[in-house]
């Protein structure tokens, strides 16, 4: 089974493909510029242990063409919107997993949400209501990601409003190791994205003894 990870060649998306190819998942690490996503390609398997699966780089269209069922988007919020339109053809009879938070441009530590109410949201009037939109992995350190040698370090939610799609993503996102909850409907996604600013403001706070936390969701010792 092979996923498709658009905004591949940034931080956040090359922490995917390693953890996904390490999982044994194969990956299409897609960009707005082929070559580059080649490139990328080439220092991320020079991390990756043997046996691990592989990842090729392409333009977006080819590497959205290349997934067999899950596309996740890992752009930047201002990239957002514009790639979805021009992928949107593309994605019949696929599922969209959207990963974007909308972060403020002029500071980090606060969301700007868009007249839909989430990234998530904002995705799904784009593509319409045949195209499922699952929101996951917002909360992930992109940092963390990148350091194999580091488990993950929390939970991730997930939200859409397909909830047959939900559970597909729950199974990918636990092929990383990690405990994934059904979060409910793309409304969810205003909540979700919502805590990433705060994990940012905590994780560069001089008063937090670390950095690069995660949330989980804990069970009651009783």
């Amino acid at each position: 089974m092979t996923i498709a990870i658009l905004g591949g060649t940034g931080p956040q998306g090359q922490g995917l493909a390693l953890r996904f190819a390490r999982a044994g998942v194969p990956v299409a690490l897609g960009s707005r510029d082929a070559a580059r996503a080649a490139q990328i390609v080439d220092e991320l398997k020079a991390k990756l242990p043997d046996g691990a699966a592989e990842i090729t780089g392409l333009g977006n269209d080819a590497a959205v063409d290349a997934a067999d069922e899950l596309v996740i988007l890992a752009v930047p919020w201002s990239g957002h919107n514009k790639t979805l339109q021009a992928i949107k053809d593309r994605l019949t009879g696929k599922i969209l997993i959207d990963i974007v938070v909308p972060l403020s441009e002029n500071d980090p530590k606060k969301v700007d949400m868009p007249p839909e109410g989430s990234a998530t949201e904002a995705a799904q009037a784009i593509l319409g209501p045949d195209i499922p939109v699952i929101g996951a992995l917002h909360n992930v350190s992109a940092h963390t990601l990148n350091t194999l040698d580091w488990d993950i370090n929390c939970d991730v939610l997930v939200c859409g409003n397909s909830l047959d799609a939900r559970k597909k993503v729950i199974d990918l996102v636990r092929k990383l190791g990690v405990e994934a909850y059904n979060a409910g409907d793309a409304q969810s996604a205003r909540c979700i994205e919502a805590i990433t600013p705060i994990l940012i403001r905590i994780n560069i706070s001089k008063a937090v003894p670390f950095s690069h936390a995660g949330i989980r969701i804990w069970a009651p010792d009783h």
